[in-house]
């Protein structure tokens, strides 16, 4: 595909190329072709498509220049306050959000959205592979938490095995 350019969340618009797709009509304008398809019903994105996505969209502003890493983390953590907001003063809340408008989970989904791409653009002007990062730092869990020990349990990692290490690091990942 040479070229996709979003008009509407439920357009694409394609140049050259249509990727054959069941349950989309198809419209032809101008020299456009116009693909209407939701981007719910898209299968999965990776991160390095994210990170590409977030780079082209920030080159395209000339934002590159202030996409600093302090800037993008206090950017970060202004979204993630954005996020906690939405959770704050509803005490507890059980998964699958019983009871919560549609209207609040696509105000969360956003929400979320915006602390991940932040989050991703910080990995990638830092030069970390976040995914890579990511399951290097399951695997330390894993060693810090084995199943073994910690099952059922939210002890910290000294509290269970009566180490006096550094807990600096030490989170539990759950």
């Amino acid at each position: 595909m040479i070229g996709v350019f979003a008009l509407k969340p439920s357009f694409l618009f394609h140049f050259l190329h249509i990727k054959k797709k069941t349950k989309t009509k198809t419209l032809v304008w101008g020299c456009l072709i116009l693909e209407e398809t939701s981007f719910m019903e898209q299968e999965g994105v990776t991160l390095e498509e994210l990170k590409k996505k977030m780079a082209d969209f920030a080159k395209e502003r000339d934002w590159d220049q202030f996409h600093s890493p302090r800037n993008l983390l206090l950017a970060l953590v202004g979204e993630v306050g954005e996020l906690s907001e939405i959770f704050q003063w509803k005490g507890e809340v059980p998964r699958g959000l019983p009871g919560w408008e549609d209207e609040e989970k696509q105000h969360l989904g956003e929400e979320l959205s915006d602390v991940l791409l932040y989050l991703v653009r910080l990995s990638d002007i830092c030069g970390v592979d976040l995914g890579k990062a990511a399951l290097r730092k399951m695997e330390l869990n894993a060693i810090k938490y084995p199943v073994k020990l910690c099952k059922g349990s939210s002890k910290k990692q000294t509290q269970f095995n009566g180490d006096s290490g550094d807990t600096a690091d030490t989170d539990q990942g759950h």
